[in-house]
């Protein structure tokens, strides 16, 4: 962990011009009173809309810029934006966690990094420059992956922000924050804020683990993972994308074994570039360049600064209601879309009875007989509501009834894709699904029809 204990000295920052300059040592010699004035007026006094439980005064201003520890997940495009905006709001103790390194094509958007920056960690850097620019600030970076802390990790913050690129990341931490909830400790109730752009599309939701609708009980308003059976890909491609995902899937683990294929390694890319290109070639498929290679491994999303900008300020309003009571909090999720004309719709979104997370039941799920083995883990690939890639299945005390990986477990049980399901399982009887993108097991009970 790479922790930066405060500000570097107060000097000239190269990256600001002499006015710039000018302006921010003004900004170092003035009293917090004044530079908070424009918050204070919302913290000192009662309005229209202020929450039941507001306190105020000086007892919520020194919880907001002493107290509060707060957790931003992402560096990027969104969690720039946040970072800048919850430094100006008076929160003093920020947290970051990145695992990605500045790539020049992020500087479009990502106003924390400078050209000198690329190659370095997104959370190092974003932490420096936003207690260069905001004195008093304290940001720690985190240059790694969320699933690296455990529970007490989490428990130590009093809420977490997202700013995540990732369905998987997503659904990682909401789980974790669903799980380490305790009724007997209100402490262990962590609210998380969930950001979330795509293009001139954005979302901000306040999740409640345990109390609201989380994470995992809205998958099915997402638009569903582009998923090309195994069998597909391997035996009969027609797409070049069949081409390219051959090569990362099945190809990289036989040439490299235990070796992690890197996204953002060019030598990796341009590896599976050439594998996929031959094969498309030997099958008469047109169409597999480099940029398409590592678009299909990396799953790009769009991203547009204004989007972001618009989205991590909804983030940090909900933050500054939450940290301070001044208003109610959003309940629960609100969109906006900006593609022809500026759209936006705030609705509470309802908790899922069946949800894995937070309903804690064993999810039903009705197939037909005589359904093969490899439908079935077509259907489940193809269902939007649990957005799963390379399920393995298991069943009674964890026999396997088909495993992608290891491959000697895919091997010994390949045979079971041409069987039907219900000559292996019976009617009523509980499967256990696991994928890579799954944070969780996935308890299915099927009845056959």
């Amino acid at each position: 962990m790479t922790a930066i204990a405060s500000p570097p000295p107060l000097h000239r920052h190269p990256s600001l011009t002499s006015s710039q300059d000018q302006a921010r040592q003004r900004y170092l010699s003035t009293p917090d009173a004044e530079k908070y004035a424009a918050i204070d007026r919302v913290l000192d006094r009662r309005g229209g809309r202020t929450h039941e439980a507001f306190v105020g005064g000086q007892e919520t201003k020194e919880f907001l810029r002493k107290t509060c520890k707060i957790l931003v997940i992402g560096a990027g495009g969104l969690g720039c934006e946040i970072l800048q905006n919850l430094a100006l709001m008076g929160f003093r103790d920020i947290h970051v966690i990145d695992m990605d390194t500045i790539d020049i094509s992020n500087l479009n958007r990502q106003f924390l990094f400078r050209e000198a920056d690329v190659g370095k960690a997104k959370s190092i850097v974003a932490a420096e420059f936003v207690m260069k620019r905001v004195p008093g600030v304290k940001v720690t970076p985190y240059y790694g992956k969320i699933q690296d802390h455990d529970e007490a990790y989490y428990k130590s913050f009093n809420m977490i922000i997202t700013g995540l690129d990732s369905v998987e990341a997503r659904r990682w931490i909401n789980a974790t924050l669903v799980g380490m909830v305790d009724e007997d400790d209100p402490e262990s109730l962590k609210p998380l804020i969930d950001g979330g752009t795509e293009g001139f599309k954005g979302q901000a939701r306040v999740i409640l683990p345990t109390m609201s609708a989380c994470y995992e009980c809205s998958m099915d308003m997402l638009t569903p993972p582009t998923v090309f059976p195994i069998c597909t890909i391997a035996n009969t491609p027609r797409l070049p994308e069949h081409c390219i995902e051959w090569a990362s899937v099945l190809e990289w683990p036989k040439a490299f074994k235990d070796k992690k294929l890197d996204n953002d390694d060019p030598d990796h890319i341009e590896w599976l570039y050439q594998k996929a290109a031959d094969r498309a070639k030997q099958y008469g498929i047109e169409g597999v360049t480099w940029s398409l290679t590592q678009g299909v491994v990396k799953n790009i999303i769009p991203a547009i600064a204004s989007t972001n900008a618009i989205i991590a300020a909804a983030c940090c309003n909900e933050a500054f209601k939450l940290a301070t009571t001044s208003a109610p909090s959003l309940d629960n999720y609100t969109m906006y879309v900006g593609n022809d004309s500026i759209y936006a719709f705030t609705f509470k979104h309802e908790k899922n009875p069946e949800c894995p997370v937070c309903g804690g039941e064993t999810v039903d799920l009705k197939v037909k007989k005589g359904t093969k083995v490899e439908s079935f883990i077509e259907m489940l690939t193809e269902n939007q509501r649990f957005q799963i890639k390379k399920p393995s299945i298991s069943f009674g005390s964890g026999q396997p009834l088909f495993w992608q990986a290891p491959p000697q477990f895919y091997e010994q049980t390949k045979h079971n894709l041409e069987k039907d399901l219900d000559e292996l399982i019976a009617s009523g009887d509980e499967i256990t699904v696991t994928d890579k993108a799954l944070p969780f097991s996935l308890d299915l009970r099927i009845e056959f029809e």
